[in-house]
């Protein structure tokens, strides 16, 4: 039987585009389903969003030619600071402060605006060959045998392809149609997003400060702006987001402090809830998971896009290997390799995210004590800091050869 293409990929996001680079620069026929017209998802104003890609992010951004296309409007972070506190109290004075100069690799990442990644992404879909974009469609139902997997689309068009990817976000109908189960759970805490302004300059410092609602992550842009990612109750935040401009300025203000000088907002600003969603599996007959339809995080240490990314890197290597070997490129044999490699660093991120955020969203004194002697050990040994700042740069585990600055 033929195939229409290779490889669907269903969610046309940041993370079902950049496997649809990879995988056409390798020589597969993709398509890429997108519920959304390309149009709608690019901005060349400022709306305020903003991703934390570590540097392994960036070196696979690279390896698809995406990369010298944003790297001049991209903010380095040269170091992170992060603190323990109350908003109008100040930091507590025990603190773990990371300095990418003590890595030999670079910066540990950078932040990149999303009106910038993703007309960059788009742009380059739409000019490589062996990419076919699908706009405005959706998938409605899905059928395997055994040598392909056949889509229906709602407008009644069928697509058979050897392999279909589930880029389609944490409520992910891909997963869904294929049988896969979910463990979720909400925090009760919802983010507020938004960018500023600032007097004066952040110097490329991101700064993480944990108050008992929720945590405060001031990352920055370029020019004298930072992005700004704060967590509160679901009844708090909703109380602040409905507030006029002036008055929200007025509640972020204690807990952002004074140190970079009088602020404005800059952009819209969103809200979203927070909770954990892990997929049990990410691989089922002729399906494959990525990012955040296989696993949604708190954003408390801005992995989840860095997750998603190391996803991309390492299903687009485990496909063109096996076809460079003459396999079926979704046979479970080689989607078993993807899970192996992938399941327990997602697994891990997503109990270490649900852990940090119970430690630290809470006041009570014992707790807050020890967390505080905690990071201050951590800040006073070199080598257990140097490993801090590996992670966070992305440089640890098993990296796919795209995030080792190597060719796919």
């Amino acid at each position: 039987m033929s195939f229409d293409t290779d490889i669907a990929i269903i969610g046309g996001g940041l993370n079902g585009t950049t496997l649809a680079l990879a995988l056409a620069g390798s020589g597969q026929r993709v398509t890429l389903i997108d519920a959304l017209d390309s149009t709608i998802r690019q901005s060349d104003g400022f709306d305020g969003r903003s991703y934390a890609m570590a540097l392994t992010s960036t070196r696979l951004l690279q390896g698809i030619g995406i990369w010298t296309r944003v790297a001049d409007s991209a903010q380095p972070m040269l170091e992170i600071k992060v603190t323990d506190g109350r908003a109008g109290d100040g930091p507590s004075p025990m603190f773990m402060h990371f300095d990418h100069a003590e890595i030999e690799e670079g910066p540990m990442g950078y932040m990149v605006e999303d009106r910038h990644l993703r007309r960059a992404l788009l742009d380059a879909v739409a000019t490589t060959a062996g990419i076919t974009r699908m706009d405005g469609e959706t998938v409605v139902a899905q059928a395997v045998d055994a040598t392909g997997i056949t889509l229906t689309l709602a407008g009644g068009q069928t697509l058979r392809a050897r392999l279909a990817v589930g880029a389609d976000g944490r409520g992910t109908g891909t997963g869904l149609r294929a049988g896969i189960k979910r463990t979720e759970w909400a925090y009760g805490q919802t983010a507020l997003v938004c960018a500023i302004r600032h007097e004066a300059p952040h110097h490329g410092v991101a700064h993480q400060f944990f108050m008992p609602p929720g945590p405060l992550a001031i990352l920055p842009l370029t020019e004298n702006r930072s992005s700004i990612v704060w967590s509160e109750s679901t009844a708090n935040a909703a109380r602040i987001n409905a507030l006029p401009d002036d008055a929200y300025l007025d509640v972020l203000r204690p807990r952002f402090g004074d140190f970079l000088g009088q602020i404005a907002l800059a952009g819209a600003r969103y809200t979203y809830p927070l909770g954990l969603s892990l997929a049990h599996e990410m691989v089922a007959p002729r399906v494959a998971l990525l990012g955040d339809a296989a696993h949604g995080v708190h954003p408390i240490a801005g992995q989840g896009l860095n997750a998603g990314m190391r996803d991309v890197a390492a299903l687009a290597e485990v496909i063109v290997d096996a076809a460079r070997r003459g396999e079926d490129v979704g046979s479970d044999a080689a989607l078993l390799r993807y899970q192996e490699w992938r399941r327990f660093d997602n697994t891990a991120l997503a109990l270490a995210t649900d852990s940090f955020n119970r430690l630290f969203s809470n006041d009570n004194p014992l707790v807050r004590m020890a967390r505080d002697i905690g990071m201050a050990a951590v800040n006073a040994l070199p080598g257990l800091r140097r490993g801090f700042i590996r992670e966070a740069a992305g440089l640890t585990g098993d990296l796919p050869r795209l995030m080792a600055g190597k060719a796919l």
